[in-house]
């Protein structure tokens, strides 16, 4: 009869060295009941573990994880005959499949494709062979950021060199993947965009795609827009339409998103926060441009209220209030943060905290949208006395 050693870890060794299972598995339970009796009270604390697994052995801490699809069965290291280098994302509705498969055919098996799927038609998608092997997550009426935010945490997708975050309507005709990435890492690119094709779609003069280049870092916008060239809309900008993220940049981006702001309105004029220089990591990639179609798939995800049709409950103004929102909440923490540090008051971490917190509670608190952007200033006021009169008591 056949028989193998149990591998034991050198503290172990004494109890386990000769211990032997036959092939059937006989005595696989005793021999796990044995080791685990002898493993003792000893107690393990290892700061510098992740937070939560202090206890435990360094070497068993799995701190990160990916989205490789294994097997049910056999031997884990043969599971994967080869693995990706980089994730693309679409947040998608059925309505869009024919755009998502000419997408999808411009990644190489190098990329790990995930579909986050807003209107929760999902088996309808194996009329293509490669979504089958493709990563699926319903959830109904939700936005790309919502999605992000909640399955691409930084540890999940730390295998992957890049992230790629696109929209469904997106012409791929002059795009290729592969030479994408080479572009990026050729140009030192952290955070990234395909040129846009100036006849459809541009909202910005940054991500106009130039025919006279590679990639392009900076531009000229409208006359008084850009008190600094190395700023946006001028410099450090790409679109949230379709982005791609280094790992390192996606691991700031992600913490950066608001749970409640899942529209992502505003993150396209943050996002130089989490490079640096950002003038010289962010740019439009011009050699491989895309089309961006407009189409305003969400706008059919709202609710009818008031007599009005769904696509108004999802508009520009609530947008722009979710926009305005966003930045009065990163101004505050920003501001209140850099003053912690500076005059070093026992209070200055409440006051901080507080003022983030009160800026946001009067924009909620506002009786609509409207009120709200027309009133900003009054607003964030009211947060600084409000905060100040409180934490400096």
């Amino acid at each position: 009869m056949l028989h193998h050693f149990v591998h034991c870890c050198p503290v172990f060794s004494s109890h386990c060295d000769n211990l032997m299972l036959d092939t059937n598995g006989h005595g696989y339970f005793d021999a796990l009941l044995q080791i685990s009796s002898n493993i003792g009270t000893a107690v393990i604390w290892v700061p510098s573990n992740p937070r939560g697994a202090e206890r435990l052995p360094p070497r068993i801490v799995a701190a990160e994880s990916d989205l490789y699809l294994r097997r049910l069965w056999g031997n884990p290291n043969e599971d994967l005959t080869s693995k990706p280098k980089y994730l693309v994302t679409f947040t998608v509705g059925y309505d869009q499949r024919m755009n998502i498969d000419a997408c999808v055919k411009k990644f190489s098996e190098d990329f790990t494709i995930l579909l986050f799927h807003y209107d929760g038609r999902v088996a309808e998608w194996d009329e293509f062979e490669w979504s089958k092997r493709a990563i699926h997550v319903s959830v109904l009426k939700q936005t790309k950021w919502w999605y992000a935010k909640r399955f691409l945490h930084p540890d999940i997708v730390a295998p992957y060199e890049y992230i790629f975050i696109w929209d469904e309507d997106l012409g791929v005709e002059h795009f290729n993947a592969e030479e994408y990435i080479k572009l990026v890492k050729k140009h030192g690119l952290e955070i990234s965009q395909p040129g846009l094709d100036p006849n459809k779609g541009l909202t910005w003069q940054m991500t106009k795609r130039r025919d006279d280049s590679e990639v392009h870092k900076v531009t000229d916008e409208k006359p008084g827009w850009c008190t600094d060239p190395h700023l946006p809309p001028c410099a450090a900008f790409v679109e949230i339409m379709a982005p791609v993220f280094s790992r390192d940049a996606w691991r700031c981006v992600w913490h950066m998103i608001q749970n409640d702001l899942v529209h992502g309105w505003g993150l396209d004029f943050a996002l130089r926060k989490c490079v640096e220089p950002a003038h010289e990591k962010i740019g439009v990639v011009d050699s491989q441009w895309i089309v961006h179609g407009s189409v305003p798939s969400l706008g059919s995800q709202g609710e009818s209220q008031n007599g009005k049709a769904p696509w108004q409950g999802v508009c520009k103004v609530f947008l722009h209030y979710q926009y305005s929102l966003f930045y009065f909440i990163l101004f505050a923490c920003y501001h209140t943060a850099s003053l912690a540090i500076i005059i070093n008051h026992p209070n200055a971490q409440f006051v901080d905290e507080l003022l983030c917190k009160s800026t946001k509670s009067t924009f909620l608190a506002s009786p609509s949208p409207e009120f709200a952007l027309q009133n900003q200033s009054k607003l964030v006021c009211l947060s600084y006395m409000l905060t100040f009169s409180t934490g400096f008591r």
